[in-house]
């Protein structure tokens, strides 16, 4: 991921945290405030990748982070796989992922917020995400189930 857009999806994370966005356009005039040019789609892009979903809350909708809903599954979890995953080995207990360049970052993190119970805990760098689990057994198992979740049966 590029350092604008980094940048660009933390500061749109602390406005979700910081107070209650209800659209699009009102993060784009608040982004604008702080130096980002950016367009509907962009902002529909970096919504989708950092996880934000609409909640309700008191006086209607808004946007909020996966940390701030009790209870929230991991952010599209499934899709990321099925549309950054290249592939998914192991390597005695490790589970090796690769991605497209600058992708891995976004998928390290939506593991690491899942309940997948076999994660240790996950290393990523620019395409490839090492995810550690306690056995090359546990690995494998696992290695199955992310491989059925993006639609990469191997």
């Amino acid at each position: 991921m590029n350092d604008l857009k980094e940048r660009r999806q933390r500061a749109i994370a602390d406005l979700i945290r910081s107070g209650t966005l209800s659209s699009q356009e009102e993060l784009a005039e608040r982004l604008s405030g702080l130096g980002f040019a950016v367009t509907q789609a962009t902002i529909s892009r970096d919504l989708d990748q950092i996880g934000a979903v609409k909640v309700r809350r008191p006086g209607g909708l808004s946007y909020a982070l996966p940390e701030q809903v009790q209870g929230a599954p991991a952010p599209r979890l499934a899709t990321l796989l099925r549309d950054f995953v290249r592939s998914i080995d192991t390597a005695a207990n490790l589970v090796v992922v690769k991605t497209p360049p600058g992708s891995a970052h976004l998928i390290g993190v939506a593991l690491d917020q899942s309940d997948y119970a076999e994660i240790v805990g996950t290393i990523c760098g620019d395409d490839t995400i090492f995810i550690a689990c306690g056995s090359s057994a546990i690995a494998a198992e696992l290695a199955t189930k992310l491989r059925s979740a993006a639609g990469k049966l191997q």
